[in-house]
C-alpha cells in the first residue's frame, strides 16, 4: 500500500512540474516574440511611423494593436474548451505579436537603461511573489477578489485620467498597480497549481489550461512592468 501512495504521489507531482514547464514555456515565449517586436519597431522611427501613422493621421493598424489584444485574450480564456490546441496557440502568438506592436511606444517614451533596469526590478518582484503564491498554505481567493476590485477602479480611473490628463493620477494608479498586479501573481500561481495537481483533468485540458495560466501570467508580469516603468522610468 505504501508503495502504491509513493508511485501515486511521484506520478501528480511528475504532472505538476510538466505542467508548470509548459505554463513558463508559454510565458517566456509570449514574452520573447513581444520583446523582440518591440524592439524592432520601437527603436526604428520609420518603421514605427508606417506601421501606425497614415499620413498625417493614426493608422487603422493603431486601432487594432489598441484593442485587438483585449478581444484574443478573452477569446482564449472563455472559449478554450471549444477551440483546438492548434486554434489556441495561434491566438496566443498573434496576442503576442499584438502586444509586442503595442509596447514598441515605450521606446519612444524612456530611455533603453530605464527600460532595462525596470524589466529586471518587475522580474525579481514577480518571481518572488510566484513563490509566495506557490508555497504559502493560506487561502488567497478572497485576497484575489479584493485584488480584481481594486483592479476595475484603477482601469476606470485611467479611463477617466486619458481626458483629465493629471500625472499626480497617473502615478496614483502606477502605484496601485503594483500592488494589485504582484499579488495577482501570488493568486493565480495558489491557482494555477490546484489546476496542476487536479488528477480529474485530462492531457489535452492540462495543455489548454497551462497555455492559458501562461498567458495570464504573462499579462500580470507585463502589467507590472509598466506600472514600475512609470514610477521609475526616465523620459526620453
Amino acid at each position: 500500500m505504501s508503495q502504491i501512495l509513493d508511485n501515486n504521489k511521484s506520478y501528480s507531482s511528475e504532472l505538476s512540474r510538466a505542467f508548470f514547464r509548459n505554463v513558463y514555456t508559454y510565458m517566456f515565449g509570449a514574452l520573447g516574440i513581444s520583446g523582440v517586436i518591440a524592439y524592432m519597431v520601437g527603436t526604428n522611427q520609420e518603421t514605427f511611423q508606417s506601421i501606425f501613422i497614415t499620413g498625417n493621421s493614426i493608422s487603422p493598424l493603431f486601432w487594432v494593436v489598441a484593442f485587438v489584444p483585449v478581444a484574443l485574450g478573452l477569446i482564449i480564456q472563455t472559449a478554450y474548451q471549444r477551440l483546438s490546441m492548434i486554434a489556441l496557440i495561434a491566438l496566443f502568438i498573434a496576442y503576442s505579436g499584438l502586444m509586442g506592436l503595442s509596447l514598441s511606444t515605450i521606446f519612444l517614451v524612456y530611455h533603453i537603461g530605464a527600460i532595462a533596469s525596470t524589466f529586471f526590478v518587475a522580474a525579481g518582484a514577480f518571481a518572488g511573489m510566484a513563490i509566495l503564491g506557490y508555497t504559502t498554505k493560506t487561502d488567497l481567493t478572497k485576497f484575489g477578489s479584493l485584488l480584481y476590485m481594486v483592479f476595475i477602479g484603477m482601469f476606470i480611473a485611467g479611463i477617466v485620467n486619458i481626458f483629465i490628463g493629471s500625472d499626480s493620477m497617473g502615478f496614483i494608479i502606477a502605484c496601485l498597480g503594483v500592488f494589485v498586479f504582484t499579488g495577482l501573481t501570488a493568486y493565480h500561481m495558489q491557482q494555477l497549481k490546484e489546476i496542476s495537481n487536479s488528477p480529474a483533468l485530462t492531457e489535452e485540458d492540462r495543455n489548454k489550461l497551462s497555455l492559458i495560466g501562461g498567458l495570464q501570467l504573462y499579462i500580470l508580469f507585463i502589467n507590472l512592468f509598466l506600472s514600475l516603468l512609470r514610477i521609475m522610468g526616465s523620459r526620453d
